[in-house]
């Protein structure tokens, strides 16, 4: 009895190795899957007619990709998230005022979701998107969350999730980092110097509830070359902030 009722969960799993592995390698054939993941071509044969036949698979030639089935259930699970419809906005205005990028970011399974981007008149070309996952501690906007959290929550965060380096400039000390938790909570916002992206500063201020939560955090992203001087540390910082106010007021009517 015992052993059976595991079963459907391995098979859960392994359905989703699937799709991550084919998510990874933008779309791969059976035999080049079942030896990623170890596993006999039948098996992955059967996951993958399945996870076809629901639609959450395709096939385009011959090879196998994820869906846009998923963009339908994340763009659906977003569109019912509050905190979305109120900052959606608010994320475009500031994009529009600063001529950056304007993120938002949720917090979920101690990773950070970009939830929506706004791109202004004088953006680059950047990696992110909306629905992308990160480290937090690698951002400005999960730098902001994490240090406005409740501490057994942080630590919760950064314990399961550790501290990877993505640059060089990357804070990968969890005792830097805490030290910076106090600096980010004294001034409101934190800052992100080329931590995720080499050549890029970032601003961020967390967006808090009535109650103390952290919902979301907001930030500007911009080329270190004019992010600097008062913009970076007077300017943007109060744009940011301003934009927050305006979302943690509006989020409370919602």
């Amino acid at each position: 009895m015992g052993n059976n009722t595991t079963l459907p969960v391995q098979a859960t799993q392994t359905s989703f190795e699937v799709i991550e592995a084919l998510r990874q390698a933008d779309g791969a054939g059976v035999r080049e899957l079942a030896a990623h993941l170890s596993v006999p071509k039948s098996t992955v044969h059967d996951h993958l007619r399945t996870l076809t036949e629901m639609g959450y698979v395709v096939q385009i030639d011959g090879a196998y990709r994820p869906s846009l089935r998923f963009l339908e259930i994340g763009g659906e699970t977003r569109k019912r998230m509050a905190i979305h419809r109120v900052a959606k906005p608010e994320i475009q205005e500031l994009a529009i005022e600063t001529g950056d990028h304007a993120n938002l970011m949720v917090e979920e399974d101690g990773y950070g979701i970009f939830l929506s981007k706004s791109e202004g008149q004088r953006t680059v070309n950047l990696d992110t998107y909306a629905g992308m996952r990160v480290h937090l501690h690698t951002t400005a906007l999960g730098k902001s969350m994490l240090a406005f959290m409740d501490e057994d929550r942080r630590s919760s965060i950064l314990d399961r999730r550790g501290l990877p380096a993505v640059t060089e400039y990357t804070i990968d000390d969890e005792e830097t980092l805490r030290a910076e938790f106090e600096e980010i909570r004294e001034r409101g916002y934190a800052v992100d110097d080329e931590e995720r992206v080499k050549g890029m500063r970032c601003v961020a201020a967390p967006v808090i509830g009535t109650d103390g939560t952290v919902l979301a955090a907001v930030s500007v992203s911009s080329p270190k070359s004019r992010m600097r001087g008062d913009r970076f540390e007077v300017e943007v910082p109060s744009e940011v902030q301003s934009t927050v106010n305006v979302i943690e007021v509006n989020i409370v009517h919602e």
